[in-house]
C-alpha cells in the first residue's frame, strides 16, 4: 500500500466520518453540536441529510453553504477543524449554545464570544497555555453586522470552555467559574478558536444562551431544552447563513481579519 499524505488522510477521514465526499462540501461552513440543526437546514432547503460514522451533514449549493454536526466536546471540536482545514472553505461559523453567567441574561439571547478561557486541555496540543483563544475578528465583525442590521439584542464577552459537563451542583467548580468573570459556559469554543488559529481557518461563533446554570431554577431541563430548540433554532440557523454571506462579501473587499488563503492572497 502506498504511503498516504496528511491532506489525503484528512479528506478520507472526513469522508468516512461524514459519509459525504469532499467534493460535495460548499465554500462556507456552519458547524453545530446539534443534529436537529442539520435536519432543519436540510428540510428548509430541500436537500438531503447525510450521516457517516460520526458526523451528520447537509449541503446547499444554492446558498453555497454546508452544515456539519460534529457532536459535543473539545476533542470533537479539534478533530473537525483539523479535518476541515484541508478543504477550501472561505469561512466557518459555530452555531452553539452556552450557559449564560450574568443575571441580566435571558434564555434566547445571543452571546458573541471574542475569546475563550482554555480550561478544556485539548487546545494545549496546538499552543502553550499562555496563547489566548481568540475568535476570528472578521467573522465576529460579520456576526455583529448581521445582528445589528436586524436590531437583534446580543451580548459580547468571553466564554469558559471546559470538558466538565455535569457541574451545575458542584459548588467548588461554580465558585471557580464565577471568579473568572466569564460571560458564558460551553465546551468547544477555546478548542475551535485555538485549532483554527493554528490551521489558519477563518472561524467565528454565534452562541445562543440556552440556560442560566448559576441559578438553580435556571438549569437546563428536558422541557426547557425542547422549548429552546422549538423557539430559537430557526433564527439561529438563518442568522448563521446570513453571517457567512456577509463574511464572503467582506473577504471579497479584502477587509482585514481573514487569513490570506481565504481571500486568494499568497502568503
Amino acid at each position: 500500500m502506498p504511503e498516504i499524505g496528511e491532506e489525503q488522510f484528512a479528506k478520507e477521514t472526513l469522508e468516512r466520518y461524514s459519509g459525504s465526499a469532499a467534493s460535495e462540501y460548499q465554500s462556507s461552513l456552519l458547524l453545530t453540536n446539534f443534529p436537529r440543526y442539520v435536519e432543519y437546514f436540510a428540510k428548509t432547503r430541500g436537500v438531503k441529510v447525510i450521516e457517516g460514522s460520526m458526523f451528520k451533514v447537509a449541503h446547499c449549493p444554492k446558498d453555497g453553504v454546508s452544515i456539519l454536526d460534529f457532536k459535543i466536546g473539545s476533542p470533537a471540536a479539534a478533530l473537525v477543524i483539523d479535518l476541515c482545514s484541508f478543504l477550501p472553505f472561505k469561512s466557518a461559523i459555530l452555531l452553539g449554545m452556552c450557559g449564560g453567567l450574568r443575571r441580566r441574561y435571558k434564555v434566547g439571547d445571543y452571546l458573541v464570544p471574542v475569546a475563550s478561557i482554555r480550561d478544556e486541555g485539548t487546545s494545549n496540543f496546538y499552543f502553550p497555555p499562555e496563547v489566548p483563544a481568540l475568535a476570528n475578528f472578521l467573522m465576529q465583525k460579520a456576526v455583529t453586522e448581521v445582528l445589528d442590521e436586524q436590531n437583534t439584542p446580543y451580548h459580547i464577552g468571553i466564554t469558559f470552555t471546559s470538558n466538565m459537563r455535569f457541574w451545575e451542583f458542584n459548588e467548588e467548580f461554580k465558585n471557580r467559574l464565577k471568579a473568572t468573570k466569564a460571560h458564558g459556559y460551553e465546551m468547544e469554543c477555546a478548542t475551535l478558536f485555538t485549532a483554527s488559529y493554528k490551521r489558519k481557518f477563518t472561524l467565528g461563533a454565534l452562541l445562543l444562551i440556552s440556560d442560566l446554570p448559576l441559578n438553580r431554577e435556571g438549569v437546563k431541563t428536558k422541557e426547557s431544552s425542547a422549548h429552546v430548540f422549538e423557539t430559537y433554532m430557526p433564527s439561529h440557523v438563518e442568522n448563521g447563513v446570513a453571517i457567512l454571506k456577509v463574511s464572503s462579501k467582506m473577504q471579497a473587499k479584502n477587509i482585514k481579519g481573514a487569513y490570506h488563503r481565504n481571500i486568494g492572497v499568497k502568503e
